[in-house]
């Protein structure tokens, strides 16, 4: 099945530490519900640069070559048998994980947690770029005519943004804090936008990301410092920006300072959702918190997303394009300074291929 007519499937291998290379990739036979889907558009996320970088990403740790890429879009080449919902020459957005469905966390709906989830570009499972992928037919959202492929692969990251809206109940009532910049942050201030959120304010250490946050509908921005000693001032310059209460918190960084700051800035009564990752362990005021009954809630990626975020996307309500900021084709050397581009960060948001 590594086969697409005469053309045999490449892909983009992580082989070591900070070496990827682009080698064949031999596809699983096609299921019954599986759909072969030619890859368009794949986008870098920032746990593919870590594990460039470190060969692991949190206590995922790459012991093995494996193709790397999990936000991509493309279109079906070929469809099981059993497959009634697609057919080749459809333009797919992909969800990249493979759920057990038998688990009781599957069985109650959140099969995000799922013990036995099988995910793009998460070791040992191998990702998504390359010429082309199989995978489950019900993982492959049709795109509206007027949404691109790469808006299709802008869904995955967006999905993070839209999950944590859902998981901290936002809405028209909810004044929203997002802490954090990156490309998890800018589509968390879209998502909450879309959702009905009346002030949002970001934050962030630099100033070209809070330019564009800016343009992107925030508010008011807020330059924050790198000094853990800054966050009573940071709280004090934060809460004047928002003018009112700030009811959610949305962490997009996940360090002490962040994490303290977020803590501090929020309402008595309200939420703090801890959406990056960037310290696997934290010293942060938790007690004072907990006295103003600050709600504490984690998000690991997403559930049931993708139809809500290609509406968004389908209606207008969200605009993804200004987050991509550069553009690459599938060649050894383009795969290379790709990624050094995204992990070189300054102007670089969202890295995209285009296959």
């Amino acid at each position: 099945m590594g086969k697409g007519g005469s053309d045999e499937n490449m892909a983009a291998w992580l082989l070591g530490v900070n070496t990827l290379k682009i080698q064949p990739f031999n596809l699983p036979a096609l299921g019954p519900h599986d759909v072969r889907v030619r890859m368009k558009a794949v986008g870098i996320c920032g746990s593919d640069v870590h594990y460039l970088k470190t060969l692991r990403c949190a206590d995922f740790v790459v012991k093995e070559p494996m193709v790397i890429g999990h936000e991509c879009a493309g279109i079906i080449e070929e469809v099981g048998g059993e497959v009634k919902t697609l057919v080749p020459g459809d333009r797919v957005a992909l969800e990249p994980g493979i759920s057990c469905w038998r688990c009781d966390l599957c069985k109650e709906g959140r099969y995000n947690l799922c013990p036995e989830m099988k995910f793009f570009a998460t070791p040992p499972v191998h990702g998504s770029l390359a010429n082309q992928v199989v995978h489950p037919a019900d993982l492959c959202f049709k795109l509206p005519d007027n949404i691109s492929l790469e808006e299709g692969a802008m869904c995955e990251p967006l999905s993070v943004g839209v999950h944590a809206c859902r998981r901290a109940n936002v809405g028209p009532e909810t004044n929203i804090l997002v802490l954090g910049a990156g490309p998890i942050g800018l589509v968390t201030l879209l998502a909450a936008r879309a959702f009905g959120a009346p002030r949002i304010v970001i934050v962030d250490v630099d100033d070209y990301r809070l330019s564009v946050a800016k343009k992107l509908g925030a508010d008011d921005i807020v330059k924050v410092s790198t000094n853990i000693q800054d966050v009573a001032m940071d709280i004090e310059n934060i809460q004047k920006a928002m003018g009112v209460g700030i009811d959610v918190s949305f962490d997009c960084a996940g360090f002490n300072k962040t994490m303290s700051t977020a803590l501090g800035a929020t309402r008595p009564g309200g939420k703090v959702c801890l959406v990056g990752m960037g310290h696997h362990e934290m010293t942060v005021p938790l007690t004072p918190a907990a006295a103003r009954e600050v709600d504490v809630i984690g998000i690991f990626r997403y559930k049931n997303t993708w139809p809500l975020c290609l509406e968004f996307l389908r209606s207008g309500k969200i605009d993804v394009k200004p987050l991509i900021t550069h553009r690459f084709g599938f060649s050894q050397k383009e795969v290379e300074e790709a990624f050094e581009t995204s992990a070189r960060g300054g102007d670089a948001i969202k890295v995209m291929f285009n296959l």
